[in-house]
């Protein structure tokens, strides 16, 4: 027997098709018949790669016990976090209101008349376990309070639905000081320096904003610069970093970057792209950087990229060791032992590897090893001959004849397919706009910045896939199902393909493609900010106008998580169109947004780093106009706040033009000139608080 969930198109879904509990997806149905029959909500909400999900999946929710009470007294609905995130985020931040803690799965209970929560947490286990009470007893004691606690409920459902619209009401500010600006990156040097003790996480929108601050001479706790560097260490050498097949893992679960949560999500891949090849462009280029963004760009073409040539979401944590096992493992595909080593590789390759990377036979990771680099030097040729016969343990050839590899897009596709390696991780094959923009803007710095034509074309057939499939009568959508677009596009997909777009313009200058980016930029911003702009507020909503109709909150994106918030990466996108079409009105509207979150950048600057991004473009934005032979060797370089524009008739025995907001410079007329007069226009003060 299968559920309402047989027929979705989301794998993360259809994953708990086969559930005894009688689940619904998240639609007007599943709400009006928990309102009918007076039964509390159970949302659960998770993703396809997530391993905790995946263990609730076969413990709680395949429980026959568990499922007859759920299914007698509450109205399961299960929603993907990465089809709905507007929903994701209003529960998440209601969870962390409840217990000062989120994650995924994001299990919680909604009153039906009006969806608000009242009870909620991540992990239940089935029997009582890690602190936490059997899953039953906590169904029957909430059930019981739903019935018989109703002052308490009403009293409750009152605070949380207080906090929500508090939080999605944020008080503006007039003003937008410098002083603001250094404290928004003076607080987020500080979260890129300090290591923690638990889990290290990429932290890609913190990261590119230090590496912003670089530029700045003041005064700072923390060597920026040190600092960032660092971070771009931690990524290539650590074991975040899959050294045999490319690509990153999700964040390591230690201090040390050593031993990682195994799945690979498109999103974190595509910022750390385009973060390493800013920090080449910087000039701080260590050979391993490179390597990683080689390495990451062969796995996107090799496993992740459809033939229609967009790009696959995500890899799951787990895999099977053998067709037989009942369960996958985490990090099966990817972890080693001392002994299988020194079996695979001759006594040079072994001494080899064992000089380049952290080799021990107790391992690292429970009593494994996951391959850590010593140090980012170029690799030996002994080396990459290791590597390439690890590969081949895994995908069955040398990387060479591997260059594609078909995806598994669920468990009974990885254990009946005869895989001529490992059995891989399965692998999520939907089209998410947003996180396929992280990648096509990383793709097309990194083909400036290595000057490699390959990345471009990757960008450039990804972009075009979404431009030629993703709108539907005339809206955008979000995602895409094996060619059918589905879910209406919410702010980060809007906010981060006008990014892509523009990076594309750019990229268009050094990988000609004949393609006018930037026309269709202003088209898809002007479907963002009739559908999407908040006129009484400032800043976008997450969702547009007419979808909203199911949430008890409108929410306007601005806290930073593992992607940036949409607001700052919208807000420096209105700045470039200002400076690419010298239209001001692009200006004034980012203006009033950033006005509109003055008061949480200065009360939270650690929560949202992109506005700080954003402010910086507001203080520093300058546009640089120069002959075609100069602009590549430019935009190779890190001018974060520049713009490139082709110019053909500057005056006589000059050679480009740099101007700063909304007044130019005298005309260079040596290169030493112009590059003087762009350093300069990056770091000048503010002359102003307003348009």
């Amino acid at each position: 027997m299968t559920n309402h969930l047989a027929q979705t198109q989301s794998l993360y879904l259809r994953k708990h098709a086969e559930n005894p509990i009688d689940w619904w997806p998240w639609c007007d149905e599943a709400l009006a018949t928990a309102k009918a029959q007076n039964k509390p909500i159970f949302l659960s909400i998770g993703y396809s790669s997530c391993h905790w999900c995946t263990v609730m999946e076969g413990e709680a929710f395949s429980s026959e016990a568990i499922a007859s009470y759920m299914n007698a007294n509450f109205l399961p609905i299960k929603v993907d976090r990465e089809e709905r995130p507007d929903i994701d985020s209003i529960y998440m931040q209601a969870l962390q209101m409840m217990t000062g803690q989120g994650g995924w799965p994001l299990n919680i209970f909604l009153t039906p008349d009006d969806l608000i929560p009242f009870y909620g947490g991540t992990y239940f286990p089935v029997e009582p376990r890690y602190g936490r009470p059997g899953f039953l007893e906590l169904l029957q004691a909430i059930r019981r309070y739903y019935d018989l606690e109703k002052g308490k409920l009403a009293a409750f459902k009152e605070e949380i639905m207080g906090h929500l619209q508090q939080a999605a009401t944020l008080p503006g500010t007039e003003d937008l000081p410098e002083e603001l600006l250094w404290k928004g990156l003076e607080t987020s040097v500080t979260v890129i320096a300090h290591r923690e003790y638990g889990p290290s996480f990429p932290m890609m929108p913190y990261a590119q904003v230090v590496l912003q601050s670089t530029r700045f001479d003041r005064e700072s706790e923390y060597d920026e610069r040190s600092a960032i560097a660092q971070r771009g260490i931690d990524l290539a050498s650590g074991g975040i970093y899959d050294a045999v097949a490319g690509g990153f893992h999700r964040y390591t679960v230690d201090p040390t970057w050593t031993v990682p949560h195994f799945e690979k999500m498109l999103y974190d891949n595509g910022q750390i792209v385009e973060f390493l090849a800013n920090l080449w462009s910087e000039g701080i280029q260590e050979p391993g950087f490179e390597w990683a963004v080689a390495g990451t760009i062969q796995w996107l073409k090799r496993e992740m990229t459809a033939p229609e040539g967009y790009f696959y979401a995500a890899q799951d944590a787990d895999s099977f060791i053998t067709p037989e096992d009942k369960e996958p493992e985490e990090g099966a595909f990817y972890v080693w032992t001392y002994q299988e080593l020194e079996r695979l590789l001759t006594v040079e390759e072994f001494t080899a590897l064992n000089q380049e990377f952290f080799l021990s036979p107790e391992g690292n990771f429970e009593g494994k090893i996951v391959l850590k680099r010593t140090n980012l030097q170029a690799l030996s040729p002994t080396v990459e001959t290791a590597l390439a016969k690890l590969f081949k343990v895994r995908y069955g050839a040398l990387p060479e004849a591997v260059k594609t590899f078909p995806p598994a897009c669920n468990n009974h596709e990885a254990k009946t397919h005869n895989w001529p390696g490992r059995i891989p991780p399965v692998t999520d094959p939907k089209m998410i706009v947003a996180w396929n923009s992280l990648m096509i803007s990383g793709l097309a710095r990194a083909a400036v910045v290595f000057g490699n034509g390959e990345y471009a074309t990757l960008a450039t057939t990804a972009a075009n896939f979404i431009l030629d499939h993703q709108w539907v009568e005339g809206r955008f959508h979000r995602l895409n199902y094996d060619g059918q677009a589905a879910v209406l596009a919410q702010s980060e997909d809007y906010a981060l393909f006008i990014k892509a777009l523009l990076d594309l313009e750019q990229m268009e200058q050094v990988h000609p493609s004949n393609s006018n980016w930037l026309e269709k930029a202003i088209q898809v911003q002007e479907e963002f900010d009739e559908f999407l702009w908040s006129v009484e507020l400032g800043g976008y909503f997450n969702t547009a106008k007419d979808s909203s109709s199911d949430l008890i909150v409108r929410e306007r994106s601005y806290t930073d998580n593992a992607t940036p918030a949409a607001n700052g990466v919208a807000i420096a996108s209105l700045i470039r169109l200002s400076m690419f079409t010298e239209d001001l009105s692009y200006l004034d509207r980012a203006f009033n947004a950033l006005k509109s979150f003055g008061a949480i950048m200065d009360r939270a600057p650690s929560a949202c780093p992109s506005l700080f991004a954003a402010l910086d473009w507001y203080h520093h934005h300058t546009l640089v106009r120069t002959t075609s032979s100069r602009i590549p060797g430019l935009m190779s370089q890190y001018f974060p706040t520049c713009i490139f524009q082709q110019k053909s008739d500057l005056p006589s025995e000059a050679i480009g033009l740099v101007c700063e907001g909304l007044s130019c410079q005298e005309p260079a007329s040596t290169l030493e000139q112009l590059l003087e007069q762009m350093q300069g226009a990056q770091v000048r003060p503010s002359q102003r608080s307003g348009v």
